[in-house]
């Protein structure tokens, strides 16, 4: 079964305040998709390589794979407005296929080696994973009108949720078939999908790091070049 790297790069990158979506913007000397796909070109146990990314930025992305000599890219696909039809375009031109899914956000160019293994090599024993690291903060659960606090959840029992996640194919697709038949449907996290519409699937938990961080922010910036730079 081949492990497929599922690079997602479709963001906007509005909150971040640049020009240009922050998966093209140059962080210690190359773009932070070059970065991103430079650990996912490397790992041994990927075996190909597929770009999700804006359609405008086709022509970009194709220059960066082609600068950078990154041979396991097999396909650069448009995306879609929202990050669940980036993922539903990557089942699409996979279609006949049950593969190792290894879905991750570009924007995570401080993803490790041994993240990527651990996620592909989990799917040997479950349909499901996804990285993760505990919760370090007390979280609250609002109201509805998100001005009161409804709930504090046991911080013991929390994560926050990173990328790179894991999936057997035809389970991700499973779930987004019946997903697609909800007219309330809505997502921003493929595990999300799968737990709310393949319940009796087990999601496993991959250790992730405080270092895998999402850049989002300018702020972002100076900590991930630090990190690369080291």
């Amino acid at each position: 079964m081949k492990s497929i790297g599922v690079i997602l790069a479709g963001g906007s990158g509005r909150r971040l305040g640049s020009e240009l979506p922050k998966q093209f913007i140059t962080i210690a000397g190359k773009t932070v998709l070059a970065h991103t796909l430079g650990v996912f070109e490397q790992n041994e146990l990927i075996d190909e390589i597929i770009i999700v990314v804006h359609k405008d930025y086709l022509n970009e992305t194709q220059e960066i794979v082609t600068k950078e000599r990154f041979g396991k890219v097999r396909m650069i696909i448009p995306g879609g407005k929202e990050r669940y039809h980036s993922t539903l375009a990557a089942l699409n031109a996979y279609q006949d296929t049950n593969c190792k899914f290894i879905i991750h956000d570009a924007v995570r160019l401080l993803v490790t080696q041994q993240m990527i293994s651990d996620t592909i090599e989990a799917l040997d024993n479950c349909e499901a994973c996804t990285t993760a690291i505990p919760a370090t903060d007390t979280i609250l659960q609002s109201d509805a009108t998100k001005q009161f606090v409804n709930a504090i959840p046991d911080r013991s029992t929390l994560f926050q949720v990173q990328t790179p996640q894991g999936f057997l194919a035809n389970t991700l697709r499973g779930a987004y078939n019946k997903a697609l038949t909800d007219p309330c449907f809505f997502s921003t996290d493929d595990c999300g999908v799968v737990k709310r519409y393949l319940p009796e699937i087990s999601i496993k938990i991959i250790q992730g790091s405080p270092s895998n961080v999402k850049l989002t922010y300018k702020e972002d910036i100076s900590l991930i070049e630090r990190c690369l730079l080291g």
